[in-house]
């Protein structure tokens, strides 16, 4: 009689186990976009005024390939950095390159940073770059932060810290030649 019991108790369990279940076909896998400044990520959406205020918006990116500049006048690494930048987008704009620099905010610049701009041969547009903005990127971790996003506005590098530029040009390259399309200059 006990194991009679048993025995239905055991059925009965296992039957409400299965209560709970639901369908039998397997579940779909929910995308998982990584995080903002994550390898993968998308081009967040913005609209700043440059230094000189003229409108940058992520919307005039779209098809581009698009190198963002975290610097500061007060950053010995971005000094150096900048201008091979600068080489870079005279080199490459008419295929589609564009670079724009965000600059920090956090201490007090080191000179107008225009004036820096100027010196050092950096013509590309320069914009603050605001918490929010920071933000939207993924928060900035160190300076000089460089990203690069496709032209599909997929993030494809991240680097914190100096790099030289033959570096960042040789992973700038076959971006450059995915879906060429020249710009009219």
């Amino acid at each position: 009689m006990l194991k009679k019991r048993l025995f239905i108790a055991a059925l009965a369990a296992f039957g409400l186990a299965g209560c709970n279940q639901h369908s039998a076909s397997p579940a779909q896998p929910k995308e998982v976009l990584p995080a903002a400044g994550e390898i993968g990520s998308r081009l967040p959406d913005f609209s700043v005024k440059d230094l000189q205020g003229h409108e940058i918006s992520s919307d005039d990116l779209r098809g581009k390939v698009v190198l963002v500049d975290f610097w500061a006048t007060w950053c010995q690494p971005c000094k150096k950095e900048m201008p091979g930048y600068q080489q870079l987008l005279d080199r490459y704009g008419v295929q589609g390159l564009v670079v724009i620099g965000f600059k920090f905010d956090t201490m007090q610049d080191s000179e107008d940073p225009v004036r820096f701009a100027h010196k050092i041969g950096v013509h590309y547009p320069l914009a603050i770059a605001s918490e929010e903005l920071k933000q939207r990127f993924g928060g900035i971790e160190g300076l000089p932060t460089t990203i690069v996003y496709d032209r599909g506005g997929l993030l494809r590098q991240k680097i914190v810290g100096f790099e030289y530029t033959n570096v960042v040009e040789s992973e700038l390259r076959p971006l450059l030649s995915e879906g060429i399309e020249r710009v009219p200059r």
